[in-house]
């Protein structure tokens, strides 16, 4: 579905990423880990549109997208939630969840996806009437989520989404994001939460310093002592 070919990301002198590839097949979870500053979201955020590599390509469903701006990857079935979330916190949830259904093939559907994301997410059908802005980090990250599901996506991009929340917290957007692994709904995931992503994943990516060091099935990767003492907690996570 999905294939990211040499891609190099610069800033300026400073190289984030350098001649990143990778694959996503339909219907699956995939996850990129990496520590703060190793090119993750530089990554993703090319994927969905918000960054313009200095060299490569990004092709969909077998057509290079690289030059499409972010709205248009929308239109084409890519929704990004963005670190940071990126809701409009001076809207309601309702209105938050209603412009994620602006893009034409949405549309007919809007009714449906609304009652799914409720579902999904209990706490928004008890708060659609609540200002985005005065919810807390979670529940805003699920309005995030919501939002772009609301968009009928084919591929959901996930930056840092338990970025900042509390332990009890990250739980519950877990438990969601598991839901929506069920759907058969094709997953990329930036998330420096190792241990719950690679649970959850089929496919792991590492990114160090700008560079894919390694890749391969997650419960690999999961039980692999490289990976474990870099990005498991070492010693802690090999007793458990």
């Amino acid at each position: 579905m999905l294939e990211v070919r040499d891609l190099t990301i610069a800033y300026g002198k400073h190289v984030a990423l350098d001649g990143a590839s990778l694959t996503v097949e339909q219907g699956r979870m995939v996850a990129i880990l990496g520590a703060n500053g190793a090119g993750k979201s530089s990554l993703l955020g090319a994927i969905g549109g918000r960054v313009r590599p200095r060299s490569g390509d990004i092709l969909y469903r077998g057509r290079s997208v690289l030059s499409l701006p972010a709205h248009r990857l929308v239109d084409e079935g890519i929704a990004l939630v963005p670190e940071g979330r990126g809701i409009f916190p001076a809207l309601s949830v309702a209105e938050n969840l209603a412009l994620g259904a602006i893009p034409a093939r949405a549309r007919a559907t809007a009714p449906d996806r609304l009652a799914e994301v409720l579902t999904l997410f209990p706490k928004l059908a008890e708060r659609r009437n609540q200002i985005a802005g005065t919810m807390s980090g979670g529940e805003q990250q699920m309005v995030a989520i919501g939002r772009a599901l609301m968009s009928n996506p084919d591929l959901l991009l996930l930056d840092e989404p338990s970025l900042g929340l509390a332990p009890i917290v990250t739980k519950e957007v877990f438990a969601a994001l598991s839901r929506i692994r069920a759907t058969g709904l094709t997953i990329l995931i930036v998330e420096q939460n190792a241990r719950a992503t690679l649970e959850l994943a089929d496919f792991a990516y590492l990114v160090e310093v700008g560079r894919i060091s390694g890749s391969g099935p997650a419960q690999q990767i999961k039980s692999d002592p490289a990976v474990i003492r870099a990005f498991l907690g070492g010693a802690l996570a090999e007793a458990r």
